[in-house]
């Protein structure tokens, strides 16, 4: 199934024409996306720190708390998973280790990034980057340890912020030179800039659009006319459900009671089926009353 879902995400990374990818953070956004059609999923790192630990997306996840966060998303669902691999975790040797755990775990894609550690937030202020030689040798280190070819290399700065976007175009020629299948130049601040980054790079470029971040939001055939070809919004689902959380709570504190609250609900006979209770019935209805001891 990972062989086939990396085939069908490079074939479509070749055609001309923009992917948009949901953020999804837990199993909950994951397989209610995979029901909509979606060409790729991106597994967001903040989302994923903030849902799992509660945490801010600050180089406080371990690669374990996010290779089982991959594991379970990919092998959930049936559309291709892009996943946000941060610095690789460590040095060359945990580069290695990551790129070949996440490609194992079922994800089509990885994204690194060249902040020191501990990371931030690529819409945070203060963030730092390594020596650009340093992440090179990670994208040569990411795009030797992977065994399918299908499975994508993304190479992220975040340069911009600090150094200028120059710098930033600089170190994504090194990082593209070294092998990286996908350029991510993160939060550039205007129009200007991502078209700009657009005409620098003729290879598949990864737009971030994060609702309140640093980048502006573009529609879909502006960021396509740009040059970008995978759209990620890693903020939409757990900004939606949030807001919806905060509302449906506050009512429930102000009425001690649902009854009567206007809130919109996902229909619970609906939400059941999405988290499978209907294999559930189906397998009660075959082995009711069968001794599953014998045979």
């Amino acid at each position: 199934m990972s062989d086939a879902k990396r085939r069908a995400f490079a074939e479509r990374l070749g055609r001309a024409e923009l992917i948009s990818a949901p953020g999804v953070y837990d199993m909950i956004s994951a397989k209610l996306a995979d029901r909509m059609g979606f060409d790729a999923l991106y597994m967001t790192g903040y989302g994923v720190v903030a849902s799992h630990l509660g945490l801010p997306d600050a180089g406080l996840a371990t690669y374990s708390d996010m290779v089982s966060r991959v594991g379970q998303m990919a092998s959930m669902t049936q559309t291709p998973l892009v996943a946000d691999g941060d610095t690789g975790y460590g040095g060359l040797l945990n580069v290695q280790h990551t790129v070949r755990g996440y490609e194992n775990a079922g994800a089509v894609a990885i994204q690194l990034e060249d902040q020191e550690f501990p990371k931030k937030c690529g819409h945070m202020l203060g963030r730092r980057v390594v020596p650009p030689e340093d992440m090179a040798a990670k994208i040569r280190v990411a795009v030797d340890s992977r065994s399918d070819r299908n499975f994508k290399i993304i190479a992220r700065t975040d340069a911009r912020t600090t150094l200028g976007l120059d710098e930033a175009l600089r170190r994504a020629e090194g990082y593209l030179e070294a092998g990286a299948d996908l350029l991510f130049i993160e939060s550039p601040e205007s129009v200007e800039e991502m078209r700009r980054i657009g005409r620098t790079f003729g290879v598949p470029l990864v737009a971030n659009m994060v609702e309140g971040g640093r980048t502006p939001v573009l529609d879909a055939a502006t960021l396509q006319e740009i040059g970008y070809r995978l759209a990620i919004f890693p903020a939409l689902g757990f900004l939606a459900a949030g807001a919806a959380l905060e509302a449906a709570y506050s009512g429930l504190k102000a009425k001690r009671s649902s009854a009567g609250l206007d809130v919109r609900l996902y229909p619970f006979q609906d939400f059941g089926a999405v988290m499978g209770f209907g294999r559930v019935a189906e397998f009660d209805e075959k082995y009711r009353g069968a001794d599953v001891r014998k045979g």
